[in-house]
């Protein structure tokens, strides 16, 4: 026994003395980041304000929908606003400020993203609808809401975008990476999103920060929405580096596109395994035929194109 306790106190003293070499990974700041637990309550019971009749708070044993909700508004509220105020720090613009200053801010803030619920619920109504319409194998509505991960995933991305937007710094990211565990689909909380998203199956879907996803959009599993290049590490932050999607346009399955200045015009359909790093105009379909490249604005009259490498262009069009 004494033998294993002078162990312990032998890596004590090493680890101690590890600890103290100025890194990152040394630094201690109990008291200074958001509580995960927190964040991830807070979206639970963001889900049930979002969608009253679905899911439900055991501990609470109110008889009407207004006592449950403002129970709920107050829990919500009161627990933001706190991590909110230990994120804020992060934000440039109050690194410096009391945290008087912070406090206020981070009220101001918070009230401010739950007044935008009303704006989220219309748009998770649409992407209810669009799972809906899109696939067969939805027997009703209600299942879509309690079982389909591609929703729960554009839901928390539609609550993260909104803080994100509003500066709130590392919570939006806790919750879409909360999603991303539970469902294998990762979506930047940067991402914007229009109405009548869906995304089917969705594992393996990957979309950056500054993808723009038009309206009518329809994404399978394995998609990437990414980058064309990040070796240019934080000298890219804030550029648009991800692609944009216009209108009524359909990815299939391990397609990649990539590059912020390529752009996919309104009802385009991109075939599975694509690679895609150059825009593809309006009406297109796109896919993996051969190694050459070819166009096919006109289905009956394919026309081959060597003009074009395949470095320089990486997307195929049968």
């Amino acid at each position: 026994m004494a033998d294993i306790e002078s162990k312990i106190n032998r890596l004590t003293e090493k680890l101690m003395d590890d600890y103290g070499k100025g890194r990152v990974i040394d630094e201690i700041k109990m008291f200074e980041y958001p509580e995960k637990d927190v964040v991830i309550d807070i979206l639970e019971k963001l889900r049930i304000i979002i969608y009253p009749g679905y899911y439900r708070n055991r501990n609470y044993r109110t008889y009407t929908v207004r006592n449950n909700i403002s129970i709920l508004l107050e829990d919500v509220i009161y627990n933001l606003i706190k991590q909110t105020s230990i994120v804020l720090k992060y934000a440039p613009e109050y690194s410096e400020a009391d945290d008087k200053t912070i406090a206020a801010a981070s009220e101001e803030i918070i009230f401010r993203f739950l007044d935008t619920i009303p704006k989220i619920r219309e748009y998770i109504e649409t992407d209810i609808q669009a799972a809906y319409d899109g696939d067969p194998a939805a027997y009703n509505k209600d299942e879509i809401i309690c079982t389909y991960p591609g929703l729960f995933a554009i839901f928390t991305s539609r609550v993260a975008h909104e803080l994100f937007l509003l500066g709130v710094p590392m919570i939006p990211r806790i919750m879409t990476e909360h999603a991303h565990s539970l469902t294998g689909i990762d979506i930047h909380p940067g991402t914007t999103i229009g109405k009548y998203f869906f995304i089917d199956h969705g594992t393996g879907i990957v979309i950056g920060e500054t993808t723009e996803i038009g309206n009518n959009v329809k994404i399978y599993q394995g998609v990437t929405l990414g980058a064309l290049s990040t070796r240019g590490g934080q000298n890219l932050r804030g550029k648009k580096r991800h692609p944009t999607i216009c209108d009524n346009v359909t990815i299939y399955s391990g397609a990649s596109i990539l590059g912020g200045e390529t752009v996919v015009g309104k009802n385009v359909v991109v075939g599975g395994n694509a690679f895609i790093t150059t825009s593809i105009p309006e009406g297109a379909k796109v896919s993996v035929k051969s190694q050459e490249l070819m166009y096919n604005y006109d289905s009956k009259h394919p026309v081959e194109r060597k003009d074009v490498e395949l470095d320089d262009a990486w997307f195929y069009v049968i």
